[in-house]
Order: C-alpha cells, then sequence, then structure tokens
C-alpha cells in the first residue's frame, strides 16, 4: 500500500516514520521542504517537493497539519491533494479541526471521487513517538475497517465515533476534559502544597485509585516544581476549545468551565506563556486561589 503523509510537526514526523517501519512505502510531504528531506533520512522514505507530486500515486492520503485554514491549503485549494489522487484513493484528516471543516471535505472529496474519514488524534508528542496515539475517527464502517492497518502502526486504539464529523466532535470532549482534570489536578495541588504535603508521595497515593488520571500521573510533579515546557502549547488548546465552544453554541448549550478556562489560558498567552504547555493553567489557577 503506497501512503503519503502531509505534515511534518512533532506529531506527524513520528507517524510518519511509524509507518514507514511497519513497512508501507512512504512519501511525506512539508511545507518546509527541509524537514521533509530530513525524515527522508532518518526513515529511508521518500521526500515529495510538492502536494501533487506527493500524493500522486497513492492509496492513502494521511494530513496533520495546524488548523482548519491549514488543511484547505493542503487539501481543497488549486494546489491541494484533492486536485492530485487517483480515483477512489482515501483522504483521512488526523489534525484537529472543526467538525464543519470535516463536513466540508466530505462534500469536496465526494466531487472528486476520493473517499474521507476525519480521524483526529490524542496521546501528544509522545503518543505519536512511542506509537500508541488514540484515533477518533467520523466516517463509513467499510472504510475504517479498511484503513486498520494504518492505525495500527501509530495507534493504541481506533474508534469510529459515527458520520464524518463525529471524530471531530468526540476530540471536542476529550480536550474539555483535558482541560478540566487540569483545573481540579491545579486546585488540588495548590491545597496539597499550603498543607505541606509532599507532591511526589501524594502522586503516588492517589494515581491509582479513582482520582488517577494521566495528567496526574505525568504532570502533577512537574506542576509543582512550576515546569511546564512539554509540547503541547497551549496556543493549540485556545484554537481546540475555540471550536468546544463554537459546537456547543450550534448545540445551543453553555459550557462554563471551558468558558473560564479559554480566558485562563488566553490570559497566559498574552503575557508570554503562549509556548508553554496546557499544565501552565496551574500558573492561573494558583492566582485565582489567592485570597
Amino acid at each position: 500500500m503506497k501512503v503519503s503523509f502531509i505534515g511534518l510537526g512533532v506529531m506527524g514526523f513520528p507517524m510518519a516514520g511509524h509507518l514507514k517501519s511497519a513497512g508501507f512505502d512512504v512519501t511525506v510531504f512539508n511545507r518546509t521542504h527541509a524537514k521533509a528531506v530530513a525524515w527522508a533520512e532518518k526513515y529511508h522514505g521518500k521526500a515529495a517537493e510538492t502536494v501533487a507530486e506527493c500524493v500522486a500515486d497513492a492509496d492513502v492520503v494521511l494530513v496533520c497539519v495546524g488548523n482548519d485554514d491549514d488543511v484547505r491549503s493542503m487539501t481543497t485549494s488549486e494546489t491541494g491533494a484533492l486536485q492530485a489522487m487517483k480515483k477512489n484513493a482515501i483522504l483521512v484528516d488526523h489534525t484537529t479541526t472543526s467538525a464543519l471543516l470535516s463536513e466540508e471535505l466530505q462534500v469536496a472529496a465526494d466531487e472528486t471521487g476520493i473517499r474521507f474519514m476525519d480521524a483526529p488524534v490524542s496521546g501528544g508528542q509522545a503518543g505519536a513517538e512511542n506509537g500508541v496515539l488514540t484515533i477518533m475517527c467520523g466516517g463509513e464502517q467499510e472504510l475504517f475497517d479498511e484503513l486498520q492497518p494504518i492505525f495500527e502502526a501509530y495507534g493504541k486504539s481506533s474508534v469510529l465515533m459515527g458520520r464524518v464529523g463525529q471524530g471531530q466532535r468526540a476530540k471536542m470532549v476529550n480536550q474539555i476534559c483535558i482541560t478540566g482534570i487540569l483545573t481540579g489536578l491545579s486546585e488540588g495541588l495548590v491545597l496539597a502544597e499550603k498543607a505541606g504535603l509532599d507532591i511526589p508521595t501524594l502522586v503516588d497515593c492517589l494515581k491509582n485509585g479513582a482520582a488517577g488520571s494521566w495528567q496526574m500521573e505525568n504532570r502533577a510533579t512537574t506542576m509543582a516544581e512550576n515546569k511546564f515546557d512539554f509540547g503541547f502549547a497551549i496556543d493549540w488548546m485556545i484554537k481546540d476549545l475555540g471550536f468546544c465552544l463554537d459546537e456547543a453554541e450550534r448545540q445551543g448549550l453553555q459550557l462554563p468551565l471551558t468558558e473560564k478556562t479559554m480566558a485562563s489560558y488566553k490570559a497566559l498567552s498574552a503575557r508570554g506563556d503562549n509556548r508553554m504547555d496546557t499544565s501552565v493553567l496551574m500558573k492561573a489557577v494558583v492566582e485565582q486561589t489567592k485570597k
């Protein structure tokens, strides 16, 4: 199976590498061509200079870029993948986007004879590097089944959530849950420190109980140490929570905790913490808990 991978950021670079290691014929494209060349040298794959060159013979084209407009540039523009892909090939978008974009891509793919699935991922840079991502999919069951060998190369779990767009909506719920956990974890750590508890001992005590979570096990100690440089920048979470709040409005809902968290992240970003990871929410919570 010939696979093309568009977008070699902290997620895409190792994901494409896992595909090559799994035996797929992989060609990559990145807007900064030097990164595609570096990937090809590391994994002994092929680096294309244009999107059209990258996808021309591909059975499956995978996209993992930044935002809705980046996806459009790589897929539906005049120089995008849909104009160059062969009929009945598969386009998979791993970018976290709006559900509306997924539905837009479905229409564009149908018009060009391409099959499409939205499939945002969760697990962060570490999950991508270790090949243990969670993949939330929207599309047809038959297509989901056909893509399993691809997803198994870099995923620990892939779940079909329903029609196109439902993968992105599942990712929205994922992001809401992450930030909610970080809020509670931050407040808990503030109290723990004030009460003189030893944080590593506390985490070791709580992580296997009902309060346990990935965030507690991997971020609680570093949050207490005021360390927040671990990959997923808050500017990306601001983007993601914007999708959540837009979707909630379309559904006639208000999400007060998410709105409060969004405001905290925006304030942190504005004062220069925009490249820190999402656990930097701790700083905002510390300020809010002071009497």
